[in-house]
Parts: C-alpha cells; structure tokens; sequence
C-alpha cells in the first residue's frame, strides 16, 4: 500500500488536483511536499495539527515535508474561513508567534532533520511593489480570483485589496518553493482549495504546462454529531502545555465518543491497519472497556508532548479514581487540579476545622465542618480524616505547596500555600 492509498483509508483525502498524476509521482520518488502555518497566534491547537499529520505520515514513509511558518502572510491574514477581515498584528507580535509556532513544529518533526521549516518573509519581502505588480500581478485575472471560493465567500461583506491578495502570495509560495526545495506538492485544509489551485497555476504559468506541481486537501473535520472537531466548553485544545496542560490534552481525547474514536485513531495516530481495525472490533464488542479512547489518548499525548507525559496523565487519572493523591508529584498536582476551585493559604499548622472554615472557607461553618469530618465525608491528600481535633500542616505534602481536598465523593478543592 503507498502513501495514497494510505491516507485513502485513514478518510484524510478530500479533494486532489490530479489524482493519477499525483500517485504515479509518489510512487516514482521522494518528493518534497508542503504545508503552511500562519503566524496569528503563538500555539497552534489540534485543528491546526491536521495537516501537519499528513505531513508527518509522508516524513515517515521517507518524503521530505517543508513546513512554511508565514511570517510574510501572517502579517496581512488570511481571508480564508473568515467572515470579516482579521485584525492585523505587529511585526513584533508575528515574530514571537513565529518562534513559537517553530520550536513547536520542530518538536513534532524531530530534531534529526528529515525536514526543512521556512519563513516566506524571506522571500516576499524582497519584491517591490512595482516587481510584484509587473511579474505576479500580471499574470492573475481577476475574473478566476473573484470565482474563487475564499474571495467569493467574503464580497457580500466586503474584502480589502490586502486580503484579496493573499491567494497571488500563497500562490508566490508555492512557486518559491517548486523551485528552490523541490516541493511539487501541497497540503492544505478543504478552504484552502482555491489557493492551492491558485497555486498550480501560477507555476504552470512560469514553468510550464508539463511541471508536476499538485495539491490535495484534507476533508472538514466534524463530531458525529455534526459540531466542530477540536472545542470545547473550555474553548481551543493547544498543543502549548501552558495554555492546555498534558492531563487535559490526554483527557479530552479519551472523552471522545464511541461513534469518532476510530475516525480519530485514523487521522491522528501512526497505529497500522491491523491495530486499529482490532480497536474498532472492541468498540463494537466492549465498548465499556474503551480502550480505542485509551489508545487514542495515549499515541496522541506521547506524539505532541512525549512520553512522560503521558506517564503523568495516566497517574493523575488514576489518582483521581482510587484517592492515589498523595503519590502525585507537584507538576501532576498543578496538571490535575488546574481548572478546579482553589484558595490561597498560609503555611501554618491549624486544627481541621479551623482549617476547613477560617482558613479555606471551604465549609461555612464549624457545625457543617464538624458534622462533615465525623461522617468521613472529608478527604486531604486523598486520606479520610474523621477526628476533629486532627491538624492540618501544609508543609507536610507536595513540598509545602499544596494541601488536595475532596469534600463528599467529587468536589475538589486545591488549596495553594502562597504566604
């Protein structure tokens, strides 16, 4: 099975430019293939990784991907999938973001090589205005570029010449690196379509009729129940720990449902045929077990943050369903507790139920708090503590910075020494 074929029944092909054309070229030689990022924020989140994926899988069968962080066409933004122009970002702001976006592309593409990463800035910013008007301008109709999809989409509303633009620059892209890396193929999402056409046909233009360049998209990414893949009531899942951490990461692809997973285990992991036909056999047969959730989390979390994150993940779950907490290090206890209620405390020792009402307010009054710690209803650390005259002393768990609290059988609190 090639590369093609492949990426066919993992579902990842949504529309190709020349699909004879393009598998007769893969199976004839290495080529080199790209994908582009924009630099509008600083992490990308797992919608942006769908590409990317694709990218990786040709890595892996040998091809050599490019991976265009647009530092010129971040600048300006690109009107795909907009409804409205995007608000445009400092030169400052773009370079942070580049840097970002890079260390994590090359996080994900290894440290070995076997990839080239490029700024279009580079090469965009060369080109005058009078070049760019008399060499590129010239050459695009205007009639093709208002048919096109991104632009169509977008006239009701209104578009600027500078967004209007955007497609003749992706299009210089393509052409930049048709001939200096010898990319003869790009990859894009479904909204991309008519950039990369566009694309074509500038180096078909300037090259010639016979040059092998193509274009393949990857289909929209929906939830079996028709919602946008990759939010949640939290808002984006990112691929930076620090705004999603690796426990979360892991946890929103193991909460996946039944009727996705296999979907997921296709585009989003490098399991073989075999596995993940065995994994789809399982959801059928024992769905309760969901161990394609498990798998899922697991070869995803280990791909964008490694493998110890994963270990990590895995001890909070566990620690969450079997009072493990006291064995959780500092980071897993900043992991798992991040999104739960929290106070400030100060390191001093104090009876419980001082403790419970004076000190956290986590109980609002000392008969509730009594009543409470005798009926076993209270947890620290992940111990029960049932005599009210116990102390609690912050310095003896997680290096002094962190007393866990479970009150009744799922409200958790954190309490952060921070005096």
């Amino acid at each position: 099975m090639d590369i093609i074929e492949d990426l066919d029944w993992r579902g990842a092909i949504n529309q190709q430019t020349d699909a004879e054309g393009l598998k007769k070229l893969v199976n004839e030689k290495k080529i080199g293939l790209y994908a582009g990022i924009d630099p509008t924020g600083d992490s990308m989140h797992i919608g942006h990784l769908i590409p990317f994926m694709i990218l990786k899988r040709f890595q892996l069968a040998g091809y050599h991907p490019v991976i265009l962080v647009g530092g010129a066409t971040g600048s300006i933004g690109d009107p795909s999938g907009k409804k409205a122009e995007r608000k445009l970002q400092t030169m400052e702001q773009v370079k942070h973001n580049e840097e970002a976006l890079t260390k994590q592309m090359t996080k994900l593409f290894g440290q070995d090589g076997g990839f080239t990463i490029v700024d279009n800035y580079d090469w965009l910013s060369k080109f005058s205005l009078l070049d760019f008007l008399r060499d590129y301008g010239k050459v695009f109709n205007i009639n093709t570029m208002l048919n096109k999809e991104v632009v169509s989409s977008r006239l009701d509303a209104g578009i600027s010449f500078t967004e209007f633009t955007y497609q003749i620059l992706q299009s210089m892209d393509f052409l930049h690196l048709f001939k200096n890396n010898d990319v003869q193929l790009q990859i894009g999402g479904s909204d991309q379509w008519g950039n990369i056409t566009s694309g074509i046909d500038l180096i078909h233009k300037m090259e010639g009729s016979e040059a092998k360049a193509y274009g393949l998209t990857i289909p929209l990414m929906l939830k079996a129940d028709g919602t946008k893949f990759g939010k949640t009531a939290g808002g984006a899942v990112w691929l930076d720990p620090e705004k999603t951490t690796p426990y979360e990461f892991y946890q929103f692809w193991i909460n996946q449902d039944d009727r996705d997973v296999v979907k997921y285990l296709k585009y989003f992991t490098f399991l073989s045929h075999d596995e993940i036909n065995e994994l789809a056999e399982k959801v059928k047969t024992e769905p309760q077990k969901r161990e394609a959730q498990r798998r899922l989390a697991e070869e995803v979390t280990k791909f964008v943050h490694g493998e110890k994150a994963v270990e990590e993940a895995e001890n909070i779950t566990k620690a969450l369903f079997s009072n493990g907490i006291k064995n959780l290090t500092v980071s897993e206890v900043e992991q798992g507790f991040k999104n739960m209620p929290s106070v400030e405390i100060s390191s001093e020792p104090n009876n419980i139920i001082q403790w419970l009402v004076d000190d956290t307010k986590i109980e609002p009054s000392r008969r509730q708090a009594r009543e409470d710690v005798k009926n076993g209803a209270v947890r620290i650390n992940g111990e029960k503590v049932d005599d009210v005259e116990a102390t609690i002393n912050p310095k003896d768990s997680f290096d002094g910075k962190f007393v866990v609290v479970r009150k009744g059988k799922k409200r958790y609190y954190l309490a952060r020494v921070t005096k």
